[in-house]
């Protein structure tokens, strides 16, 4: 089970359809997971929190000014406290601090993603925070914690967005912006020649960095999902388009 970056994008993906809605429940036929850990990007927290709990998620609507029938899904997935507990020892056990949570529902950069991916919501899911503010190496180390649990039938999901610049999206715009095009292509090469030195030190080195990711909540998950593979030798972009100009939907697997 190879772990994936998904881009989450708005929360229309859970109700409109389109190409890349349709893509991800295609996709979804292609798994089989025994349990699920994501970690989203509409989850902050300055110590890494992971959910632990065996009862259903609320399902968190954590945006307005959408069409009601967003507001009437629900996904609810179960929890799992024992592959909770397991991944608080793995970080543990590399230094990396935790804490659990018992009570949060799973946010819209996970639920939106799940039910196009596993609509029945009967398979186990862990949902953990991410703290932004972390030097890429060390997303990548937290990955790294989890190394591993892909052997044993357990999917691991950094959700997020690589370009991700809600001020300088287009609304309406079928075409995407050579800038954030750019930005995608070079994080692709990296990935694909296992340049990690390069990754790490992307808002220096990436073309457009700035502009692609003004702040990096969205960004992170990324390096979590490759840290969490045990090489980038199958790295591979298994979908990728834009929305509005400039939101990218690019999705790698490892």
């Amino acid at each position: 089970m190879q772990a994936l970056f998904l881009a989450h994008g708005s929360p229309m993906n859970a109700i409109e359809d389109k190409e890349y809605t349709r893509f991800l429940e295609s996709f979804g036929h292609t798994l089989n997971p025994k349990a699920i850990v994501i970690f989203t990007a509409h989850w902050e927290s300055e110590v890494l929190t992971i959910s632990s709990s065996d009862q259903e998620y609320n399902t968190i609507y954590d945006f307005y000014g959408f069409p009601e029938e967003l507001y009437q899904i629900k996904y609810l997935a179960k929890g799992s406290s024992q592959l909770a507990n397991r991944i608080a020892e793995s970080l543990d056990r590399k230094g990396i601090p935790v804490k659990k949570d018992t009570s949060r529902g799973l946010d819209h950069g996970s639920w939106t993603l799940l039910q196009r991916l596993f609509p029945n919501a009967d398979i186990p899911v862990v949902q953990v925070s991410v703290n932004p503010f972390l030097h890429p190496e060390k997303q990548y180390e937290i990955g790294s914690a989890l190394q591993g649990l892909g052997e044993e039938g357990i999917l691991v999901i950094g959700s997020g967005v690589t370009v991700h610049n809600l001020r300088m999206v287009n609304w309406g715009q079928t075409t995407p912006e050579a800038w954030a095009v750019e930005f995608d292509d070079w994080l692709i090469e990296k990935i694909e020649k296992d340049d990690l030195s390069s990754l790490f030190e992307y808002e220096k080195l990436a073309p457009h960095a700035k502009a692609a990711v003004p702040r990096p909540e969205h960004f992170v998950p990324l390096f979590i999902s490759m840290g969490s593979a045990k090489s980038l030798t199958q790295a591979k972009v298994i979908f990728r388009n834009y929305e509005f100009g400039t939101l990218s939907n690019l999705c790698l697997q490892f």
